[in-house]
C-alpha cells in the first residue's frame, strides 16, 4: 500500500509571540516493512529546521521563529510505502522463547518497556479486574490478544470524555477513551504481565475499512516485544493487529515521548486546529 499523507498545525496566539522554539515529530519512520518515499514541511513564518534523532530512535525536527507572529502554521507531507502480512495468529510459544521471555537478560534489555510511570499506572483493583476477565494466560502473544479483545469490547471510543494529560488509571475507571487512553491501559495491563509494550503514534487510514475508529489527528497503538520474533503491532481501538492500514511516526514509553508537537515561547494564550488528509495511492 501507498499512502500520502498532510498533517497541518495552525496555532493562533492571543498576542504577539516575541519568538518560539519548537519541536516536531511528525516525520513517518522507515523500517524492514514501511518506507518513507519522500517527505516535506513547510513552515509559516518561514524557518528552517534541525533534524535530530531521539532517544527511541524517532526523528526530530527543531526550528525557531525568532521574530514577533500572531500565528504559526506546520504543514507535513509524506508519501510512505507500506507491505505488512497478518503474523501474530500463526505464532507459536515455543519452549525457546519461554526460556527467552522468562531470562533476566530479557527482562533487563527491555526494562524501558516494562517499567510503569504515571501515565501507564493501573491500580491493584483495577489490574485484578482486568485479570479475572482476560486470564492469566502463560503465553504473553495469547494474553496480549485477549487483553486487546477484551479493551476493545469494554471501553467506549468517545472523543470528549479525556484529553491528552489523561491517564490509564483514569481512563480505565471511565471505560471511556480514545486511542491514547486505550493505548496507555494496555501498556499499564501487558507490564504488569511482565510483557514489554511500547506506544506507538501515528496515522491510521480508514477508507477502505469504515469500522476503523481512530482520532482525526493521529492514531496510536501498541508494540508488544514476541521472544524471539520481535516488536509485534496491536490496535485495541480497532481490536486489530496493525497492519497495512497503520502508517507509524514514532515509538516510546507513553505518549510523552511521542508527542508530535512541543514547544516555548513568549506570549497569551493560543489555540491549535489540526488537520490531516490520508490518501492512498495507486502502487506502481
Amino acid at each position: 500500500m501507498k499512502y500520502e499523507i498532510t498533517h497541518t498545525n495552525i496555532f493562533e496566539y492571543e498576542n504577539d509571540v516575541d519568538q518560539s522554539m519548537n519541536h516536531i515529530r511528525l516525520k513517518p519512520s522507515t523500517d524492514e516493512c514501511q518506507h518513507l518515499l519522500s517527505y516535506q514541511i513547510d513552515i509559516t513564518p518561514p524557518s528552517m529546521t534541525k533534524e535530530s534523532i531521539d532517544l527511541w530512535g524517532n526523528t526530530v525536527e527543531s526550528f525557531l521563529i525568532p521574530q514577533k507572529h500572531r500565528s504559526l502554521e506546520v504543514k507535513t507531507t509524506s508519501v510512505v510505502s507500506i507491505q505488512r502480512a497478518p503474523f501474530i495468529e500463526r505464532i507459536e510459544y515455543s519452549s525457546e522463547m519461554k526460556s527467552i521471555f522468562h531470562s533476566r537478560r530479557f527482562k533487563e534489555h527491555y526494562l524501558p518497556f516494562l517499567k510503569e510511570n504515571t501515565y501507564t499506572f493501573l491500580s491493584p483493583e483495577q489490574v485484578e479486574e482486568m485479570m479475572q476477565s482476560v486470564g492469566n494466560i502463560e503465553n504473553p502473544v495469547q494474553f496480549s490478544l485477549e487483553l486487546m479483545r477484551y479493551l476493545h469490547k469494554t471501553f467506549t471510543y468517545d472523543t470528549e470524555a479525556t484529553n491528552v494529560h489523561t491517564t490509564a488509571q483514569e481512563a480505565f475507571a471511565l471505560k471511556k477513551g480514545v486511542c491514547q487512553d486505550y493505548t496507555h491501559v494496555m501498556l499499564g495491563m501487558l507490564r504488569k504481565k511482565g510483557i514489554p509494550a511500547r506506544y506507538v503514534s501515528g496515522y491510521l487510514y480508514t477508507g477502505d475499512n469504515a469500522e476503523f475508529i481512530g482520532d482525526s489527528a493521529s492514531h496510536a497503538w501498541v508494540e508488544v516485544m514476541v521472544p524471539g520474533i520481535g516488536w509485534i503491532g496491536l490496535d485495541p481501538t480497532n481490536n486489530v493487529e496493525a497492519l497495512e492500514n497503520h502508517i507509524r511516526i514514532g515509538i516510546g514509553r507513553d505518549y510523552t515521548d511521542v508527542s508530535p508537537l512541543q514547544g516555548i515561547y513568549r506570549g497569551g494564550s493560543q489555540t491549535l486546529e489540526v488537520k490531516v488528509s490520508v490518501k492512498k495511492l495507486e502502487s506502481l
